[in-house]
């Protein structure tokens, strides 16, 4: 595709906008093309571009250019955007599902929290998981805190350090209300359940802890053996 310039003008609702350079860019090959009309769509929102920058969500290979996908979407109306981000969360596609919970958590509309489902908190895939919690985190009402909590606790001992790291800070951002799962996972019998909700616990005391370093001292307490704790 050409280098085209995408400016204002290209965005104007006077014309269809299934023909503007910057509907036609979302599909460059070029990732600097994708780019540009991402932001050039975010900086003249217009609801006829959401569908399609939903859809590009799902399928767009680059992080940067999903990011500013995300904030184009989030320059519209939550009224256009969040049913299209909703109905995206039973796509089979695990990036679809993914992307779609990162910008619902990014629009803050609690009128999706209904979606944020239990199947969701716990897909198989981690990076989907890990948006759910995220999402969850911020669209929850307070009286649905405490059973959030409970449902993020059986996660506990999943995936790699990063995707451990994620949960512990969605069970973190929870506060009180999840003090009596997190409490209640420390006294887990499964050895990788205890070292995560222990890694927790310390990073709930020191936000600033490195959680490489608070895990490894929970496993030096999980293998002292029942009844140790951390110092």
């Amino acid at each position: 595709m050409p280098n085209e310039d995408i400016t204002h003008q290209d965005l104007s609702t006077d014309h269809d906008l299934s023909t503007t350079p910057a509907f036609r860019a979302l599909e460059s090959p070029d990732t600097s093309i994708r780019l540009r009309a991402a932001l050039a769509i975010g900086t003249s929102p217009d609801p006829g571009y959401v569908e399609r920058l939903v859809a590009r969500c799902a399928v767009e290979p680059e992080f940067s250019v999903r990011e500013n996908l995300t904030w184009a979407l989030t320059r519209h109306s939550a009224a256009r955007t969040v049913p299209l981000l909703v109905a995206e969360l039973d796509s089979d596609l695990a990036q679809a599902r993914s992307q779609a919970l990162h910008t619902l958590s990014k629009i803050g509309d609690r009128s999706a929290w209904p979606a944020i489902t239990r199947a969701l908190l716990t897909d198989a895939d981690d990076e989907v998981a890990m948006c759910a919690w995220r999402a969850a985190v911020v669209l929850v009402p307070e009286d649905g805190r405490q059973e959030l909590a409970e449902v993020l606790a059986t996660q506990f001992g999943r995936g790699e350090l990063r995707t451990r790291r994620g949960l512990s800070r969605a069970v973190i951002a929870l506060g009180e209300a999840a003090v009596p799962s997190l409490r209640a996972a420390t006294a887990a019998a499964d050895p990788g359940v205890r070292e995560h909700a222990l890694a927790t616990e310390r990073l709930a005391r020191d936000p600033d802890a490195d959680f490489g370093y608070a895990v490894e001292e929970a496993k030096r307490v999980v293998a002292l053996g029942p009844g140790a704790r951390e110092e």
